[in-house]
């Protein structure tokens, strides 16, 4: 086992953070593998990159693992995707459990096979009181579908439109309680939000990298806290300018 490398403290954690793990498939084709060895090295490295968050002191991580456009891909990788979130559940979840990870679902269950959405729904339950850290994973997820279903359920509890607020609108995503994420990473060199967080995400700072996500490790995710720390966030404001010297 490696020595743990000390990273210098940031000034400032970013309390939520969202990932777009992308280049699974690119990470694979350079090495001459099929695909789905790129997307079971993407899922092997949810776990250090976790482990960073917690090191660093992030308190929600939301990872986009499948899209409601994935589901265009060829069938037998989609049903790939599908063995690997179920086996990653059965392999990890009471290890997650024990460390105080807290799983939330983001997205829709219907287009799940049965039996992986009792997985789902189990580890869940298990560890809905844990609260080291907020793993959130958006699978089955698109943005616009989330804004769709927000304004069906709103409408179905009837609520007037001068008493919808973005606060209120905001409660009825699948993020629900969760705070906007303050920053979103993506890998693979992409620069594009491709339907994630759309709405939770207007304020958040992107950062993109070419590494392909099996290859982002702790040390990616530290140098991207540090360009976090030097953006300066203004969410439309104009900031005090420094004092005259006298």
């Amino acid at each position: 086992m490696s020595a743990r490398k000390d990273y210098p403290p940031l000034p400032s954690v970013p309390h939520h953070v969202g990932i777009i793990m992308d280049g699974n498939g690119r990470w694979a084709k350079a090495r001459g593998l099929p695909r789905h060895a790129g997307h079971k090295a993407g899922v092997d490295n949810i776990r250090p990159v976790l482990e960073g968050c917690v090191e660093f002191g992030i308190q929600v991580l939301t990872i986009y693992a499948f899209s409601t456009e994935n589901w265009q891909r060829p069938p037998d990788e989609v049903s790939g995707l599908m063995r690997l979130l179920g086996m990653a559940i059965r392999q990890q979840l009471q290890e997650l459990h024990r460390n105080g990870v807290q799983i939330r679902h983001s997205g829709r269950l219907s287009g799940i096979n049965p039996e992986l959405q009792k997985q789902i729904l189990h580890a869940l339950e298990v560890t809905k009181h844990n609260d080291r850290i907020v793993l959130n994973v958006a699978f089955n997820y698109g943005g616009r579908s989330e804004i769709l279903d927000a304004v069906r359920q709103i409408i179905r509890d009837g609520i007037p439109p001068d008493e919808l607020t973005e606060e209120l609108f905001s409660r009825y995503l699948y993020t629900g309680d969760l705070p906007d994420p303050d920053l979103i990473i993506r890998t693979g060199g992409e620069y594009r939000l491709s339907n994630f967080l759309i709405w939770q995400a207007a304020y958040a700072e992107y950062y993109t990298t070419p590494t392909y996500w099996p290859d982002f490790g702790k040390d990616e995710l530290y140098e991207a806290l540090l360009e976090y720390n030097r953006r300066e966030r203004r969410f439309g404001r104009v900031l005090d300018p420094e004092p005259t010297p006298v």
